[in-house]
């Protein structure tokens, strides 16, 4: 196996560790590589595409996970009744004004790629709007949940790692722990558990720390991050390192990412069938 980022990796078996800088000198050992792990996304097309690479995180876990607005898309065909209401239009003074007739106060908006809750901010008026509007090409506005803390839900390969909850941090709005959250242990609501492991299993995301707001009883997506903190994690980064160690080994298939095998049709790829949303969540959640 070959690494681009050795932070991400450190404690897997087998592993060789090169500079993405320097990826275009070792084309041979990256075609014989039986995984690539953690590439930068400018690489991504090349490796795949160019060299029929395997990567780890998956090529949806990429594609799907660098764009909020593809994110928010691809969440509304797939669970929509848990997508909190979201618009999303170019920044024209027409589309503007709708959507601000459109929405109610207060409301989030976001910057399309952004991480670690940078990028996502209250509306509270109309001079928080266009302050908005001014740092972005597209908009992209979306309801304001009546919450104080979300869940992290962290998912490798299919199963969740652990789930947490995150309080909201002292200045409010904010339940990054990046940005001041507070982590909770206290279980967590299965149905959380279960909407994180479905549409990772749907989408075909196998790496990534899935955000997920409780309204009651019901849950709402947020977004997902392919690379997410580990501040988190009960234990520390051991109980990742050993889920990724056993994804990769069973999951060790020739060929490229998008390879499929048509005597195998229950394997990964972007055409392969998607799998019963698991419901092995052990005893993190309540």
């Amino acid at each position: 196996m070959i690494s681009f980022n050795v932070f991400r990796t450190l404690g897997l078996n087998g592993v060789t560790v090169l500079k993405p800088e320097q990826y275009l000198q070792h084309r041979q050992a990256l075609q014989e590589a039986r995984w690539v792990l953690f590439p930068e996304y400018w690489q991504v097309n090349a490796l795949v595409f160019g060299l029929g690479c395997r990567i780890f995180p998956s090529l949806s876990s990429y594609l799907i996970g660098h764009d909020k607005v593809e994110m928010t898309r691809a969440f509304q065909m797939i669970a929509p009744n848990n997508t909190p209401w979201t618009l999303i239009a170019a920044n024209t003074d027409s589309e503007a004004d709708r959507l601000w007739d459109t929405m109610l106060l207060p409301f989030v908006v976001k910057l399309p790629k952004a991480a670690m809750g940078e990028g996502v901010w209250l509306v509270n008026n109309r001079t928080d709007f266009e302050r908005y509007r001014a740092l972005t090409d597209i908009l992209y506005v979306q309801e304001y949940l009546p919450i104080v803390r979300d869940i992290r839900v962290v998912i490798v390969g299919g199963k969740m790692v652990t789930a947490y909850w995150r309080l909201q941090a002292d200045q409010g709005f904010y339940n990054n722990v990046a940005r001041g959250g507070i982590v909770d242990h206290s279980p967590v609501p299965f149905q959380a558990v279960e909407l994180a492991l479905g549409v990772a299993s749907t989408l075909g995301v196998d790496h990534a720390g899935f955000d997920v707001a409780m309204v009651g009883d019901h849950p709402y997506l947020l977004e997902f991050n392919r690379l997410f903190g580990n501040q988190g994690l009960p234990g520390g980064t051991a109980p990742l390192q050993e889920a990724m160690a056993e994804y990769l080994a069973e999951s060790g298939l020739p060929g490229g990412a998008d390879h499929v095998d048509p005597d195998d049709p229950d394997q990964s790829g972007p055409n392969k069938p998607a799998r019963e949303w698991s419901r092995s969540t052990e005893n993190a959640i309540s």
